[in-house]
């Protein structure tokens, strides 16, 4: 009988969290984007872009994409905060409200749940006027980890 080994992914965190903060900061689209990592937490995260002229739709507003982007950042953002590779699964959005240019559009996701192989978590994105979009997201969690890690994490 074979059994699995525990692995502390908090203590992946602590442990590799300026590896892991340093290989979110590098996605190519968030940069080209603007979008900056303002948090890394076990499972959370925060992120922000401030809307500019060339992010804005025919009615003037912020383009759904780029607050679909922003959400997709920060979720990507939580759940890789343990260093095990993670991709979307399935990502299901609510627009509320609309933002304008110059607004500062703030993307928040909190883990609700997760196990060895998927993970749920709910995101917000608000400006300084209030909530923007809600999002629900599931997450695949590969067998990989993209941080080096030891048999004793």
């Amino acid at each position: 009988m074979t059994t699995k080994r525990l692995i502390d992914e908090q203590a992946i965190h602590q442990k590799h969290y300026t590896e892991i903060c340093e290989k979110l900061k590098q996605d190519p689209f968030a940069q080209f984007l603007g979008i900056k990592l303002i948090e890394l937490g076990e499972g959370t995260a925060t992120a922000e872009v401030t809307v500019a002229e060339h992010m804005l739709n025919a009615h003037g507003t912020a383009h759904g994409a780029i607050i679909f982007s922003l959400a997709d950042f920060v979720f990507a953002a939580a759940c890789n905060s343990y260093g095990k590779t993670s991709v979307a699964l399935s990502m299901n959005i609510g627009f509320l409200a609309a933002a304008m240019k110059g607004n500062r559009l703030v993307a928040t996701a909190t883990e609700e749940k997760k196990n060895n192989r998927t993970a749920w978590y709910r995101i917000r994105v608000e400006t300084e006027h209030g909530l923007v979009a809600t999002l629900d997201a599931l997450a695949y969690r590969k067998s990989d980890y993209f941080v080096e890690i030891d048999e004793n994490e």
